[in-house]
């Protein structure tokens, strides 16, 4: 199986990319930009792609976004950008996707931009977190002048692009070309090192940050809590893909993977998460994968593609299926007990991969004093400064603040954090605060 076959979808040679260019439209009123969280300027960039000035296209790109190459693959375009295109009403809308994703691959391989970039000369930020969020903000903020270090628990920076999506979906080696492009920005990455544990929000301050930004997701997944829980073979889904990226990285052996080859496996949940949990699993080699979801189809959370891809890979799905109990056997599992349609019954399983959702992790607020959090755990911020928590000079954004939800939504977010940080550390340093 061709890994990327899915999601590149045979990527665009120069000749196709300026055909489909030259389709759009260039609507005065362009709905593809209204429909993109970020509000890309896509009639422009698109524009000057048809024209064959790829420079250009880029540049107008780099105006919006500091992560082209992973947006142009991950983000849901059928129902954002590409999904608003005026010629979806001829059935045959601009592959915005494709073409974003071309212009970026292009400029990586010609080694097109290198962007003047301003002293840094504007304040001092720490970001936590080198996901979605926290990528945007450290490249917003290093465009305006701003001194920014970015601190990473894992070993290399990316986040959940790294260790979170898989290789399918996005090829790792274009993470690390974008995470590379934001160091040419001027920011630092300090790896291996975890806020809370290794070094506290109090201790950062002290090392003369203006302002910190914490951007580090939903760490903790969500247990379902039903009978035999603690059996051996019931996993989480973001630990497992997690261990699949190491694997995929070298950093891990294959016995460390928790699905093994010849193993049925049972994905509970039908989001994006469990859809990429179900396909690889199938990557890694398991025997049957089925999705075990309480609810019709209708209703899944996923993305039309995301179910699609898992479909052709040959993921089975069991709807109206509500799990009730862990089965096993000394220990370890043996299978699942499901009421589907008001009838128990037990679905064997060697394997069963829980992808029900995830919440922050209380490390970082437990060891800082005055930092509040909601009910649900996720941190309260403010409307002016956008984004400050409770406590004075820290920022959050992305899915620590808000539900889980997708790369673009995560930057959109991100974005307006990055306009609080910057009236907040203008307005301290004016008025010598």
């Amino acid at each position: 199986m061709d890994e990327h076959k899915k999601y590149e979808d045979d990527p665009y040679t120069m000749k196709e990319a300026i055909a489909e260019a030259q389709r759009c439209l260039n609507c005065k009123k362009p709905m593809c930009k209204t429909g993109c969280p970020i509000e890309n300027d896509i009639p422009d960039f698109i524009h000057a792609l048809s024209k064959g000035n790829l420079g250009e296209a880029r540049h107008i790109l780099a105006g919006k976004t500091n992560l082209p190459a992973v947006c142009g693959r991950v983000c849901p375009h059928e129902t954002q950008c590409q999904g608003h295109c005026i010629m979806n009403k001829k059935g045959d809308p601009i592959k915005i996707g494709k073409l974003e994703q071309f212009i970026a691959d292009f400029d990586a391989e010609m080694n097109l931009t290198r962007e003047n970039i301003p002293p840094k000369t504007r304040g001092n930020v720490a970001v936590i977190g080198s996901g979605p969020a926290g990528l945007t903000v450290a490249g917003d903020l290093a465009h305006m002048g701003f001194n920014v270090t970015v601190y990473e628990a894992e070993s290399e920076p990316g986040g959940v692009l790294l260790y979170g999506i898989p290789e399918f979906r996005l090829p790792k080696d274009v993470v690390r070309r974008e995470t590379k492009r934001i160091a040419e920005l001027g920011v630092s990455f300090i790896n291996n090192i975890l806020v809370g544990d290794d070094i506290t929000l109090d201790q950062m301050f002290e090392r003369g940050f203006d302002a910190i930004f914490i951007g580090t997701g939903t760490a903790l997944s969500k247990e379902l809590n039903i009978p035999g829980k603690e059996l051996t073979g019931v996993i989480q889904s973001h630990y497992f893909l997690r261990m699949v990226a190491l694997y995929r990285s070298e950093e891990l052996s294959r016995d460390e993977v928790p699905v093994s080859e010849g193993d049925n496996v049972l994905i509970i949940g039908a989001g994006n998460v469990a859809m990429d949990a179900s396909r690889q699993s199938i990557r890694m080699g398991a025997k049957n994968v089925t999705v075990v979801y309480r609810s019709t189809f209708d209703t899944i959370s996923a993305a039309q593609i995301e179910y699609e891809g898992a479909v052709e890979d040959g993921v089975k799905f069991m709807w109206n299926s509500t799990p009730i109990e862990y089965v096993g056997e000394n220990g370890k599992l043996t299978g699942l007990k499901v009421n589907q349609d008001g009838n128990e019954l037990i679905v064997p399983a060697d394997k069963v991969l829980v992808a029900i959702g995830a919440k922050p992790a209380r490390r970082i607020i437990s060891t800082t004093k005055g930092i509040e959090v909601n009910e649900n755990g996720y941190l309260i911020t403010s409307e002016k400064p956008y984004g400050m928590t409770t406590l004075k000079g820290v920022f959050a954004g992305g899915d620590v603040v808000h539900q889980p939800a997708t790369v673009v939504l995560a930057m959109k977010e991100a974005k307006k954090v990055v306009a609080g940080i910057a009236a907040y550390v203008d307005a301290v340093k004016l008025l010598g605060l």
